[in-house]
């Protein structure tokens, strides 16, 4: 599933980032690498989906979130 699949109060593994190469990077060096988990903190109307990874809360937008692989994991 996408991370903009995933529920409100959920825990994820990053599976796989498949957006562009400089989009990619920049979320790297934010932490969100294979393998890292994250938590789905809120969702906003027009898409946007507010996580925590980290200890760090990121905004992304439908786009980014949607090109992100994610599984279930407990936390």
């Amino acid at each position: 599933m996408t991370l903009y699949e995933a529920q409100k109060g959920g825990s994820y593994c990053i599976e796989g980032l498949y957006v562009e190469p400089a989009i990619t990077r920049r979320l790297q060096a934010l932490g969100l690498n294979d393998g890292t988990i994250v938590n789905v903190l809120n969702r906003k109307n027009k898409g946007a989906l507010i996580i925590q990874v980290r200890g760090t809360r990121l905004a992304l937008g439908k786009h980014i979130s949607s090109s992100i692989e994610v599984s279930s994991c407990s936390a």
